[in-house]
């Protein structure tokens, strides 16, 4: 790397810098060769804490390691929008979802909180592993929204498949919690669906 740069380096030469060690008889280079013979890198960002650890040679500081560094990945390819930033239209926010959870291999679902002139206040995961009646509560969802004093929200969940098309679901479970929303006095104004293939506003599409 000192000769000649990052750039320069393969895949695994790169993943055996953030493995850091061997184990014995093999070493750091081995064992991320042996990596990139199962996964490829995107697949390899999208596994979780308990499937990097299984991998042969990691362990739990590998996985770790490993980890972190996937996750600084996905920050800074799209940081998280500045407070009191305007969301004018889906795609102020979506870029930043997309990035954050679009690849993700369980299902997520969060809110992200408005002021009364729609700037960005804070994005918050309310879920993982699963979006459904029996999981999000409307109380969880407007409960970030009255400890925040945010009048507006957007609501995000991702689809692992890739394909971010609302299921009959999404849709029926975000109008249930619009009308929870509007007893409250609190706006849902979008429901945004993200996977690794773009997004889809609910709003967009006439679904709300």
């Amino acid at each position: 790397m000192r000769h000649v740069g990052l750039s320069a380096l393969a895949d695994e030469e790169l993943l055996a810098l953030v493995i850091g060690t061997g184990v014995a008889g093999r070493s750091a280079l081995a064992i991320a060769r042996g990596l990139m013979s199962a996964l490829s890198l995107n697949e390899l960002a999208r596994c979780d804490l308990r499937e990097l650890r299984n991998r042969p040679g990691i362990g739990n500081a590998g996985a770790s390691r490993l980890a972190a560094v996937f996750e600084i990945g996905r920050r800074c390819a799209s940081p998280v929008p500045s407070r009191g930033q305007v969301i004018r239209q889906p795609q102020d926010l979506a870029d930043y979802l997309m990035a954050r959870f679009g690849a993700k291999r369980h299902e997520c679902f969060g809110v992200a909180l408005l002021d009364g002139r729609n700037r960005f206040l804070r994005a918050e995961v309310l879920s993982r592993g699963g979006w459904s009646s029996s999981v999000v509560r409307p109380r969880e969802v407007f409960r970030q929204c009255l400890l925040s004093a945010s009048p507006a929200v957007i609501l995000f969940h991702n689809h692992p498949s890739g394909d971010p098309s609302p299921s009959r679901e999404d849709v029926g479970i975000t109008r249930q919690l619009v009308e929870a929303g509007d007893l409250l006095g609190i706006r849902v104004l979008d429901h945004l669906v993200v996977a690794a293939e773009g997004f889809a506003s609910l709003r967009d599409r006439g679904l709300l």
